[in-house]
């Protein structure tokens, strides 16, 4: 939405090298590290509102109108619209409103393809202290990651490609004659900027209204450059710190065209959000977050985790720098869990209602080099799962990974389970599970960066069996809910796994309940089960591996060991041999 002359005359005109006036407005402290953000097509600056109200308190947060779009002048000819002219214009704003020290770049869509180009340029280059780019590459990258896709192809690789030109199909339309500007002026293309904005809830409830004027004159941009840089891409690099945001749901620039830019950008972080193409607009609050992290620490602040995490390194482990949240965490699964995220370099919460055991772990994986934190907690307390959440929140920030396995076992038919018994057992597998699950969601959500959450549910969750009435309930239970949750959050880039396990190897057996049985029995049936167990001989560790391998391929279901792996098939394929086999009494346990 175009500005008001008003507004207009409270910032200031910048001249251009051809002659032109840009629209340029100024917020904030003249004396605070200068923040210049550059809106893309078909946008004005007052894409930046949102976050220069959440920046302009700490920073001076610069904006302006490029040529040809809100209050600035607007060329006709295509040759204005160069980028070597866009990044002359940039590079005249910097010195204009930081002349004595470098400005920290903020930037999206054509904004961004023209700040890549001047920080790539190594006469302006020292302007640029920082760089966050929003859904909007180097066009000269753009070639080099094309032509990389053809001359090695690989499947993945080809599957990308495809995908993007597919999501670029527009781009050969904007080089039509009269077709693109017909369609500007008969509403088609903001309908369709409109229908595009509705798959992102938060964008819809804050939609562009691009000004004909500005969509029109920016057709050019199209027309002056993509077929030059695309056709003959140029070797530009940059030394200075860059972190890309890449949206998820960005219908226009794929992830992987965004952040595959490696090898020009040796300084690089890559964070990967939930959202659609226009985030400034719909998460301008995530937007100022970010951007200020990389500001603050390139002006000599630390550097928070989720900046180390998102660093580009040869190298560097999956889960390296990550927060991992682990209950259950004291033994079995979840202290081979900890060590496995501990090798990836991941700081471990290890949380267990038995504190020593959690700081046994908590030793174990300091013994690594990775970060530790011991927390006693009993998952089945809801305020103490709340105080729990608080302190993680408070002391080491939101959790990119929780794993919801404290768990315990009961065994013996319907008839003989007392309602302590249910109670104990619901309260531990299922509410324990629901507790961690809300509360670490929560802090996902409000974060914006998405997460993981794995629920240890068992292979029992799907394979029926008259001697586990209780225990199975509560990981059927389990499942349902992480599937449930898995379509809930996948819009806030949360993914859910559940893990279902088959005979691990672990201290369970010794601590499952056998009810209506005597003592003696019990211990006899402790003992049957622990040499079962140990016949089996899957250990914590290899189901451990299995469940960082599910997390990263982002697995809805993931069994672990073979009989588990066998029963989902059979479950979904023919149920009824199952049921008969657990009136055999046949079904692993």
């Amino acid at each position: 939405m175009a500005r008001t002359p008003r507004e207009a005359d409270s910032g200031r005109w910048i001249d251009t090298g051809d002659g032109l006036r840009l629209a340029v407005r100024e917020h904030g402290d003249p004396a605070a590290p200068t923040l210049l953000a550059v809106h893309g097509y078909p946008d004005d600056r007052s894409i930046w509102d949102g976050a220069v109200a959440a920046l302009s308190g700490r920073y001076r947060v610069v904006t302006y109108d490029v040529r040809g779009a809100g209050e600035s002048d607007k060329p006709r000819g295509t040759d204005a619209y160069l980028l070597d002219r866009l990044a002359d214009d940039l590079r005249r704003v910097a010195d204009a409103v930081s002349p004595d020290r470098p400005v920290h770049l903020l930037a999206h869509d054509w904004g961004s393809v023209q700040a890549w180009h001047a920080v790539t340029d190594p006469r302006l280059a020292h302007r640029f202290a920082s760089f966050t780019s929003i859904s909007g590459p180097c066009l000269d990258h753009v070639g080099r990651w094309m032509r990389a896709k053809l001359h090695r192809p690989t499947p993945r690789g080809l599957r990308d490609l495809v995908t993007q030109l597919i999501f670029s199909g527009y781009i050969g339309f904007f080089q039509l004659p009269v077709l693109p500007e017909l369609a500007w002026r008969t509403e088609a293309l903001p309908k369709l900027i409109g229908a595009l904005e509705r798959l992102d809830p938060r964008t819809a409830a804050n939609p562009t209204r691009p000004a004909l004027s500005d969509g029109l004159h920016g057709l050019q941009l199209y027309r002056a450059n993509m077929r030059s840089r695309l056709g003959k891409p140029g070797e530009r690099r940059t030394e200075i710190p860059v972190q890309v945001l890449a949206p998820g749901g960005d219908p226009f620039v794929s992830s992987p065209l965004q952040t595959g830019i490696a090898p020009w950008v040796p300084n690089l972080r890559v964070r990967r959000l939930p959202g659609g193409h226009w985030l400034p607009r719909s998460r301008p609050e995530l937007v100022a977050r970010c951007a200020a992290e990389l500001v603050d620490h390139v002006e000599g602040g630390a550097e928070p985790r989720a900046l180390r995490a998102a660093r580009i390194r040869p190298g560097r482990h999956h889960f390296q720098d990550r927060l991992v949240v682990i209950t259950g965490a004291g033994g079995g699964i979840g202290r081979a869990t900890a060590l496995a995220f501990a090798a990836q370099g991941a700081h471990v919460v290890a949380a267990d209602i038995d504190e020593g055991a959690a700081k046994a772990t908590a030793e174990l994986v300091a013994r690594t080099g990775a970060g530790a934190t011991p927390y006693r907690v009993d998952v089945s307390d809801q305020a103490g799962m709340e105080r729990f959440a608080e302190h993680v929140h408070a002391e080491l920030g939101t959790p990119d990974v929780v794993v919801n396995n404290a768990g315990i076992g009961v065994a013996g038919s319907f008839v003989d389970t007392e309602v302590a018994d249910w109670e104990r057992v619901i309260d531990i597998n299922l509410w324990g599970v629901i507790h961690g699950c809300r509360l670490f969601a929560g802090q996902m959500i409000d974060r914006g960066e998405g997460g993981r959450i794995v629920n240890v549910a068992s292979a029992a969750a799907y394979l029926p069996s008259k001697l586990l009435p209780a225990y199975s309930t509560t990981k059927a239970a389990v499942l349902a809910l992480s599937e449930c949750l898995r379509a809930e959050l996948a819009a806030d880039g949360i993914k859910v796994t559940a893990i279902c396990p088959g005979l691990i190897n672990t201290g369970i057996t010794g601590s499952t309940r056998f009810v209506g049985v005597a003592d003696a029995e019990q211990d006899r049936r402790r003992r049957a089960a622990k040499q079962l167990y140990q016949r089996r001989n899957f250990t914590p560790e290899r189901a451990a591996a299995e469940i960082l391998r599910a997390v990263r391929r982002d697995a809805a279901v993931a069994p672990i060991t073979a009989e588990a792996k066998v029963g989902l098939v059979l479950s979904r394929l023919t149920p009824g041999l199952l049921r008969a086999a657990a009136r055999a009494d046949l079904t692993p346990r």
